[in-house]
């Protein structure tokens, strides 16, 4: 379960921005998570209380906005969704999709500090 490994760099990072600001606590994490990311919203949330103990996080909410696949159709000339599992093809004519526009993205959001 890599999910462990990803919020323990999270913490440490939002840890690290919050005491350069002079925050005591950290209430909120917001993380933007895509489909092909590789990361699973159910282990991520499963790991939180695991990474936080003994940090400024320990409290701290974990809020988690996850972001669809995407491809640009050349083609079709338009940005579809696709499954997270789908092979990067256009879902509406079939051709190789060659560039994935969203769903990799983890990336920390927001932090909320006091």
């Amino acid at each position: 379960m890599h999910e462990l490994s990803l919020l323990v760099s999270v913490v440490n990072s939002v840890t690290q921005v919050a005491r350069s600001r002079g925050a005591t606590r950290i209430e909120r994490v917001g993380l933007r998570v895509g489909a092909r990311s590789g990361a699973v919203r159910e282990a991520l949330e499963g790991s939180w209380p695991l990474a936080t103990p003994g940090t400024m996080c320990e409290q701290a909410i974990l809020e988690i906005e996850e972001i669809p696949a995407r491809v640009w159709c050349s083609t079709c000339e338009i940005d579809q969704v696709i499954d997270e599992f789908f092979a990067l093809k256009c879902p509406t004519c079939g051709d190789p999709a060659g560039k994935i526009t969203s769903g990799t993205e983890f990336d920390v959001a927001f932090a909320d500090m006091e």
